[in-house]
């Protein structure tokens, strides 16, 4: 199961970390992984092209941690937008994506 874990302060997105696999079919062939890694990179991607020092990521096999230093707007909405999409996989394969909220103080 892959879990999500978006982490909050004073409403604002600061930390996205994704651990582990669907485990919907095989390593290379799980569809919901590949649309995880799809939301993933193209968040990141757009993100980055518009504000290179909007966040920063670190990526290992089964982990994934995104740190969002911008606080502006655009940035906001394009993780926002991020989270939202992974929310609708995640209600498409509940068996296969947990995902959990928290605020930090």
């Amino acid at each position: 199961m892959i879990s999500i874990k978006i982490k909050k302060q004073e409403n604002l997105i600061k930390e996205v970390d994704l651990l582990g696999h669907a485990l919907y079919d095989d390593y290379g062939k799980d569809i919901v992984c590949a649309g995880v890694s799809a939301i993933l990179t193209t968040t990141v991607n757009a993100a980055l092209k518009i504000n290179i020092k909007s966040l920063t990521y670190h990526q290992k096999k089964d982990a994934f941690q995104m740190i969002i230093i911008s606080e502006d707007e655009t940035t906001q909405q394009l993780v926002q937008n991020m989270i939202d999409l992974l929310a609708e996989l995640a209600n498409n394969y509940p068996k296969n994506i947990k995902m959990e909220s928290e605020e930090w103080t």
